[in-house]
């Protein structure tokens, strides 16, 4: 080889060099402590330039590369984001102030979905204010854990907070050593199970999950990354919980044999015991007093303690006053859906393409099948008319519910069907046959095609995710409705948060799809809808707010999550009701909204209680002093009885027959948690039929922490045909950012238990 072809070589080999290394630099949001900042800087990004550029002499093609600084971070967070190698990246982690790194990843799919639907992002807000819930310690209340799942792997945890006084007592097929800096402690609690069931041989009792619904919450609460995630196809990228940096704690009191209060009582009083901060609770007692629900005593303890609860509203549909855990300290969360649909595609011999609602979970492909349209068997609820037609594509129409014609579709040999209906909201994960669900108006095409066309076909293929899809979020119907029968004269449920169709962690031995009548399906990750899955949601964003605000009480995250949640949809419009045709929403089905967790961060005012003002409204409740001992577990003072909590809500009820005008009197002191002096004025929207009056109008608070008060008067009428009525009060920050809003709400009286 002559010397110039030699340099021309050396040159290109140089280039490829410099080529791969750069192709292989990803770009990172790196964490800083600024209070390690040397004096000699002017400046944070100076400071951070500096850092960058001693890393030249480490690797040689850096020059190479001059927009190695992305972005320096002030007011959001301490850092910067830089595109860097992984060795650039380790030699970053040992500069003096680094904190944390991780990679940006906005771009990809995110497969619970719900983070990224409730606005949680790397660059800016509550994660990287919270460190992603870094060192929070959940306790979740359920029927144990998988902990062979991916979702509880350790990479990237810190060493276990020595505060911490679990211990992992897995039992039965759970080796202790499955626990880590993740899954930090796993009990089980079956005492009560064995006293209700003498005769039951089971001496086979763990932590471990045998149904899954422990290993789907706690994962939703604070699972860590698991990439290439989905449910056979469907929502394919990276799974993550809430507060992926928290550390979880499993209490199992739900067994095969059923659920016992003094089972519950035992782990929740555990969880405490053990230093949790927040609990999820994804059940929940119906039919119960305050007195005799266990969840309503071991929450108080837990307040007292400072740990905030987190429970599910329940499933039981649309009625007025069916709610459960209406307890005035813990959080009440209600379930909605989310912006994202699974589909397949249908396409027909004429060229029409259309996208159907889909979760048939196979790869299958269906390439024109003669596409058939009987009015005889439209209906598609006989086994026996449905075998009359041996293969092809068969129109359902909508003269039969969908689940039942995908019952009877599924045990017949057709190739494939197409259901007609005007629901655009699902809530199940099972689809065992090949097909797709249309709108009717997308119907009536394909059945004049079906009917007119020479040799009608239709095609489809699946596992199809759409994100962005809207109007989002709509109250799930099976969600359970206020007002709470245990406690009335408070709002719930408080929130709302994504509760249909969550993709999360489940146990790998159990079926969560089918395809036909008798073909079972297992996956790692499972997609589950109900307020179950909404509770962990919340308590995952308790747990970033308890990991920014250290100091907040269970009140004060409580609040900062009521007076920050959106009542409007994605398409800027009141969010709608699946239960009731999709009407605009009551706080009775949703709280004050969808849980906003970036603005919950920064909530400007708060609405804070004690355990004496709790310890008060049970005075105001006709109970007995062993009644109200039995919760409080010591001898409050009841010298001073009210039924006016200092609540983020408002609610004024009606007896159904009285004619007669009613007035409500509220009274509300709110905390300024702002940065320092504010002043906010009021706005008002009276439920219809009714007036409200607030006063003061402006309410000044000269430093962070300062505290006011107002009164609110609600002048209102019975409303014979027993409808929900509301609006709001709104303080809004006068040459500020803080909006600051509570839902009031007129109800019907409802039995109280």
């Amino acid at each position: 080889m002559g010397i110039v072809q030699e340099m021309i070589f050396l040159f290109l080999f140089a280039a490829f060099v410099v080529n791969l290394v750069s192709a292989q630099r990803s770009t990172y949001i790196v964490h800083m402590d600024k209070s390690f900042m040397p004096k000699v800087f002017a400046s944070h990004q100076h400071w951070y330039s500096s850092i960058l550029d001693s890393l030249k002499s480490t690797s040689p093609n850096f020059h190479q590369n001059p927009s190695m600084l992305l972005y320096s971070y002030e007011n959001v967070l301490h850092g910067f984001s830089a595109s860097l190698s992984k060795s650039e990246l380790e030699a970053v982690k040992k500069s003096l102030g680094f904190v944390s790194a991780y990679s940006d990843k906005v771009a990809t799919l995110d497969t619970t979905h719900s983070t990224e639907f409730l606005s949680l992002n790397p660059v800016t807000g509550i994660w990287p204010a919270s460190e992603y819930g870094k060192d929070v310690i959940v306790g979740v209340i359920d029927t144990g854990v998988w902990p062979e799942s991916l979702s509880y792997r350790d990479d990237g945890m810190t060493e276990i907070p020595s505060r911490w006084k679990g211990a992992c007592d897995g039992g039965y097929d759970f080796n202790s050593s499955l626990c880590n800096k993740k899954l930090i402690g796993a009990k089980y609690f079956n005492k009560g199970v064995l006293a209700a069931n003498p005769n039951n041989t089971k001496k086979m009792y763990s932590a471990r999950d045998t149904e899954g619904h422990g290993t789907h919450t706690s994962s939703t609460v604070g699972g860590n990354y698991v990439e290439g995630a989905s449910f056979f196809g469907y929502a394919l990228g990276t799974a993550r919980g809430v507060a992926p940096r928290a550390r979880l704690a499993m209490y199992k009191v739900i067994f095969e044999e059923g659920r016992y209060a003094s089972d519950v009582l035992a782990g929740m009083d555990q969880a405490i015991a053990d230093g949790v901060d927040v609990i999820s609770i994804s059940m929940g007692f119906d039919l119960v007093p305050l007195y005799e629900d266990p969840i309503a005593i071991a929450s108080f303890g837990a307040m007292e303690k400072g740990v905030t609860v987190s429970s599910s509203a329940g499933n039981a549909g649309t009625d007025l006053g069916e709610l459960h855990n209406g307890i005035p300290w813990v959080l009440t969360v209600a379930a909605g859906s989310m912006d994202r649909w699974f589909a397949g595609s249908l396409t027909l011999g004429n060229g029409l393409t259309i996208t159907g609602w889909s979760v048939f979970p196979a790869r299958a492909v269906v390439r024109e099948s003669p596409l058939i349209y009987n009015k005889t068997i439209s209906a598609c609820n006989s086994t026996k008319l449905l075998s009359e037609v041996s293969s092809g594509t068969v129109i359902c129409d909508s003269s039969e519910s969908f689940n039942n014609q995908l019952y009877y579709v599924s045990r017949s040999t057709l190739d494939a069907a197409i259901f007609i209906s005007s629901d655009y909201t699902y809530d199940d994960s099972l689809f065992p046959y090949p097909g797709v669900v249309i709108s009717p108006g997308e119907g009536a095409e394909v059945i004049n095609y079906a009917v007119n066309g020479v040799n009608p076909t239709a095609s489809m293929e699946f596992q199809r995710t759409l994100l962005g899809t809207k109007p989002a979020p709509i109250v799930a119907e099976y969600t359970s409705r206020g007002p709470s029968p245990s406690y009335p004269e408070i709002l719930k449920p408080d929130i709302m948060a994504p509760g249909t169709l969550v993709l999360a962690a489940w146990r790998p031995n159990d079926a969560v799809s089918i395809i036909g009548p008798n073909i079972g399906l297992s996956n790692d990750f499972n997609l589950a809808s109900g307020t179950s899955m909404a509770c962990p949601h919340a308590a995952g964003i308790a747990a970033l707010l308890k990991g920014a605000h250290p100091e907040w009480t269970p009140a004060a995250i409580r609040s900062a999550m009521v007076t920050t949640a959106n009542p409007l949809d994605n398409t800027g419009t009141p969010i709608r009701d699946a239960g009731f045709s999709y009407a605009t929403a009551t706080p009775v089905s949703m709280g004050a909204g969808q849980v906003n967790p970036n603005s919950a961060l920064d909530p400007g005012l708060i609405y804070d209680a004690t355990p004496q003002d709790y310890v008060s409204i049970l005075c105001s409740m006709n109970y007995t002093q062993k009644q109200i001992q039995t919760i409080t577990r010591s001898s409050y003072n009841c010298s001073k009885t009210s039924s006016d909590l200092n609540y983020p809500s408002f609610i004024a009820l009606y007896p159904n027959k009285t004619k007669n005008a009613l007035a409500k009197k509220f009274k509300r002191i709110v905390t300024n948690v702002g940065d320092g002096a504010a002043t906010y004025k009021v706005q008002v929207t009276a439920p219809k039929g009714s007036g409200v009056t607030v006063y003061p109008d402006t309410l000044v608070f000269g430093q962070k922490y300062d505290k006011q008060s107002y009164s609110l008067k609600i002048k209102y009428k019975a409303n014979q045909n027993k409808t929900v009525t509301f609006g709001s009060v709104i303080w809004v920050e006068v040459n500020g950012k803080h909006i600051v809003r509570s839902p009031i709400v007129v109800a019907p009286i409802i039995p109280v238990w």
